[in-house]
């Protein structure tokens, strides 16, 4: 069984991080049935994930370019396909860990249980920033950039809304104090809206940059199996 190596789970945990602003608490309780690719949605079920307040929404992907999206795609058909991993499962697993010969620990495969803490996620970027020869960037940074991005393609109040919502913020002094809620339908028929290229739109500097660079390291670098 072909499992990813420890540089593509990286480009895995990133790009689904980019592509959704999902916080490193929910990232790490995720599962499979919570992400809707064919809507191109995540449902943050405060009951099962561990959202800040426990609150529940439903996200959009973030109009980040076509990358992040086929590396999630190509990750979450490797979970189900080659994994057998069912909707219950994790999104992201925790690594199954063993003895080595020198009594250390060592990475072998992976397990079906979600990570219990949000250190791990931060350990991966750390060492795939590193790995990458750039600064350190931690996972709530990427929430950072989408909202710059968001400062960016948004061309109104409403937009804006939207975008901010889409991040979970129910009032935030970057928005416009008392525009209001924005609906449900319509949050989803803007943020579908914005997902097409929009003249105006930017790349986030610098992490997508990285993620291309993790990408061209893990093709070159062997799968890792598990017997």
């Amino acid at each position: 069984m072909i499992l990813p190596s420890a540089c593509r789970f990286a480009i895995d945990v990133m790009a689904f991080t980019l592509l959704t602003g999902v916080r490193d608490g929910a990232l790490a309780s995720l599962q499979l049935k919570h992400v809707n690719l064919a809507a191109r949605t995540v449902f943050q079920d405060g009951r099962e994930v561990r959202t800040k307040g426990r609150k529940t929404f439903t996200s959009h992907f973030f109009p980040v370019g076509p990358k992040p999206l086929d590396i999630v795609s190509d990750y979450m058909a490797m979970l189900t396909g080659d994994l057998g991993f069912g909707p219950d499962d994790p999104l992201f697993p925790a690594t199954r860990l063993v003895h080595a010969e020198d009594r250390s620990f060592a990475a072998a495969g992976l397990t079906r249980t979600s990570w219990r803490t949000t250190g791990p996620i931060r350990q991966i970027f750390r060492d795939a920033f590193a790995a990458a020869g750039l600064p350190y960037v931690n996972p709530h940074a990427f929430r950072k950039t989408l909202v710059r991005l968001g400062e960016t393609v948004c061309r109104s109040p409403e937009e804006w809304k939207a975008w901010s919502q889409n991040l979970g913020h129910e009032s935030e002094m970057t928005t416009f104090v008392g525009y209001g809620q924005v609906p449900g339908h319509r949050q989803a028929e803007i943020m579908r809206t914005l997902y097409n290229p929009q003249p105006r739109q930017l790349r986030p500097e610098g992490l997508l940059d990285a993620l291309e660079t993790l990408l061209q390291n893990a093709k070159r670098a062997p799968p890792a199996r598990q017997e």
